[in-house]
């Protein structure tokens, strides 16, 4: 049985895909398992055992197709479901299964803050698609594989770090995602231990900035390091403090304590860290994670994704989070340990 996953991005959503791809891979043993993503997200499936062959969009979708044509699939499971993936289903001419993406309901909840979404995280939404293929969620939690090559050494992190650090994620896809530099500025300053700042080249300048607090105590790592290489920083931590990003997901995936911090968009989206079997039932005070946000707030949320700055100007969703109580958490993460 030959069966074709699609999802083209990001990070965090194709992360969050990975117990799709072990699941069939590990209860259809006799399955072979493709996946078609965008070429630029590479990385972040090639180590991945599960999957026996990848397929990359570049710019022209006709491109892949004659090559995805070839494979001849039984199965299409669709976890991104737009009009470029129809444009695949409808090529391939297989029986597939699609990712309801519920656009329906958060639009009400982003119009009319009446929430109307199913309390189920998008793994179980997209565990669902292969339910009539007889796979069901193992209850692992997410996979995220390193290349021994992407292994960052000792030699690139500060003496001052090796014995163990905070890593903080202080990027997004969408600036009303994250916490102003002023905020994450004072969150370094109250935090009491080693921190190395996460993030891609574009929060490089914002990393110099709150790495100026304190030089000795915050390693600013924004841009020098490549998607596995920031992944291993994130496994080698004792916490991540992070935004709705893929970053977390990736920290999820490692099964790392996470303090989770949320702007205009909202956990009831159903993308808060995810750990496995049993994570969601626990109570608040055991649960492997801790959620900031300013709720009953009545313009949030906003949007589903995010935009470039507040569409109302005051920036209440991340200007009210409380540092204090972020720092109280980070201690109780850190003394359980």
């Amino acid at each position: 049985m030959k069966i074709l996953i699609i999802r083209f991005s990001s990070i965090g959503d194709i992360v969050l895909t990975t117990p799709v791809v072990r699941c069939l891979k590990k209860q259809l043993p006799d399955s072979e398992v493709h996946y078609l993503t965008k070429a630029s997200f590479r990385a972040v499936l090639e180590a991945n055992p599960y999957i026996d062959k990848l397929h990359y969009l570049q710019d022209d979708l006709q491109e892949i197709i004659p090559a995805l044509q070839q494979e001849n699939f039984d199965y299409v499971i669709d976890l991104h479901h737009n009009l470029r993936t129809m444009r695949v289903k409808k090529a391939l001419g297989k029986k597939s299964f699609s990712f309801n993406k519920l656009n329906v309901q958060k639009f009400i909840l982003t119009t009319i803050k009446i929430n109307t979404l199913p309390n189920v995280h998008i793994v179980d939404r997209y565990m669902d698609t292969v339910q009539s293929l007889g796979v069901k969620n193992d209850g692992r939690g997410l996979d995220y594989f390193i290349p021994d090559t992407d292994k960052v050494k000792e030699s690139d992190i500060p003496g001052g770090h090796l014995a163990g650090y905070i890593g903080m994620v202080i990027g997004a896809a969408h600036n009303t995602k994250k916490l102003p530099v002023h905020k994450l500025k004072e969150l370094c300053s109250a935090i009491e231990h080693p921190i190395i700042l996460l993030g891609g080249k574009e929060d490089r300048e914002n990393g110099e900035l709150i790495a100026s607090v304190d030089p000795h105590k915050i390693y600013n790592s924004c841009g020098k390091f490549n998607i596995n290489e920031s992944a291993d920083l994130v496994r080698r931590a004792k916490l991540i403090i992070t935004h709705d990003t893929g970053l977390m997901h990736i920290a999820s995936a490692f099964k790392k304590p996470v303090i989770s911090i949320w702007g205009n968009t909202v956990p009831e989206f159903g993308m808060y860290p995810y750990y496995g079997k049993g994570s969601p039932q626990l109570p608040k005070d055991k649960l492997p994670y801790d959620i900031m946000e300013v709720r009953r707030l009545y313009c949030r949320p906003c949007s589903k994704i995010g935009y470039n700055k507040c569409p109302l100007g005051h920036f209440k969703c991340m200007e009210k989070i409380s540092i204090t109580e972020i720092v109280n958490r980070v201690n109780a993460r850190i003394n359980r340990q």
